[in-house]
């Protein structure tokens, strides 16, 4: 159930978290277990539980994420760039089911990533 997912008690603050963005679409704090010098996680208000669901309403909401993540990446310092990771099912490796970007930088970025 969407509202029982780690994000959906963090946005409750039923788990205290210190947001590094805040607006009344998403959030966006640093990552528990940061996969590069800088990691920080997008997520949006609306428990979306991940990308394949959402639908074409959720339009806006998307875009505004990835809006959200370029500001807080300028702001993080990530002027040599950044890269942002969405994963979708247990076969994408989405652990937490409540939609939200990784946005990692701070070092060189491998490719193929997993």
């Amino acid at each position: 159930m969407a509202d029982e997912t780690v994000f959906a008690k963090i946005l409750r603050k039923a788990i205290p978290c210190d947001f590094i963005y805040e607006d009344d679409k998403c959030v966006a704090f640093k990552d528990m277990n940061p996969q590069a010098p800088s990691h920080f996680l997008v997520i949006p208000r609306k428990p979306i539980p991940q990308l394949s669901k959402a639908e074409d309403s959720d339009a806006e909401i998307l875009g505004h994420l990835m809006v959200v993540a370029r500001k807080v990446a300028a702001e993080q310092g990530l002027e040599n760039g950044f890269r942002v990771v969405v994963n979708d099912g247990s076969d994408g490796g989405q652990e937490v089911f409540h939609l939200h970007l990784h946005v990692m930088g701070g070092r060189k970025m491998d490719w193929p990533p997993g």
